[in-house]
């Protein structure tokens, strides 16, 4: 046996195939052509973003890397029944956070302390009303804003949310740089949140054209090429909380021309 041979469900991961770039579009042209074959090759060719993926919440979870592995190949599958090459992103950019959020939900629904329907009801309408009123009004509403956007009494909601531990606003921010502040959503690359489906399925040329050529850089670097905000920072010298406000500014200007 290997010495350093780790058996995750059967499969031997010190083993598992990686696919270059190349590999990966021959196999999306076989793919097209209806070629079965080519998707589980494509497959077991990314079960090492799989292991990558659940290796940061092996040491902070009880559950068992086998368990976990397996619904992240769920999620591996989803995106590649989702994935969209026209776009120019890398598959590896919008798996991982599909990977990630069927983990995440597979934890919070294992759970051993058990809530009730109806709450997780109430708190997702709740997490989801908060995150659209903030992008709406630009600021964070209250709880009786909320309550109002759903109809649903604040005590309710206050309930509801102390009764889950794991889902997090997307928008719950995490770093304040003078009037620039970061939220959670700007440290990933969320391939399913709204603004970035958005920015996918619209046509982008002429919107773009109205940008600056920094806003136009960002939004490039950001949503085509899949970098964090830390990497676009990085790259072209500014803060990241620079980054962040000139990102929205600029996401901003291109749905008010788009509307």
């Amino acid at each position: 046996m290997a010495p350093n041979k780790v058996v995750i469900c059967g499969v031997n991961t010190s083993k598992l195939p990686l696919l270059t770039e190349k590999e990966k579009e021959a196999l999306f042209a076989r793919m097209d052509e209806g070629d079965e074959s080519a998707r589980e090759e494509f497959i077991k060719g990314n079960l090492r973003l799989v292991l990558s993926v659940i290796q940061r919440f092996t040491g902070a979870s009880d559950e068992s890397a086998d368990d976990l592995f397996q619904v992240g190949c769920i999620g591996l599958i989803k995106a590649l029944d989702n994935f969209d090459r026209t776009m120019n992103v890398k598959f590896s950019t919008y798996a991982v956070p599909m990977i990630i959020g069927e983990c995440r939900r597979y934890m919070r629904d294992n759970n051993s302390i058990r809530v009730s329907r109806s709450l997780r009801d109430i708190a997702y309408k709740a997490i989801y009303a908060k995150e659209m009123l903030t992008r709406k009004n630009d600021k964070e509403p209250s709880i009786e804003e909320i309550a109002k956007e759903i109809d649903v009494p604040k005590e309710d909601i206050i309930n509801a949310l102390d009764a889950i531990a794991t889902p997090m606003s997307l928008y719950e921010p995490v770093y304040q740089e003078g009037q620039d502040t970061l939220y959670l959503i700007d440290q990933v690359s969320d391939k399913t949140n709204k603004e970035e489906n958005w920015v996918e399925n619209l046509s982008l040329r002429d919107a773009m054209s109205r940008l600056d050529k920094r806003e136009y850089n960002i939004i490039k670097l950001r949503f085509f090429e899949g970098k964090t905000q830390t990497e676009v920072a990085e790259e072209i010298s500014i803060s990241q909380a620079q980054v962040s406000r000139l990102e929205k500014n600029a996401l901003k200007t291109m749905k008010n021309y788009l509307k």
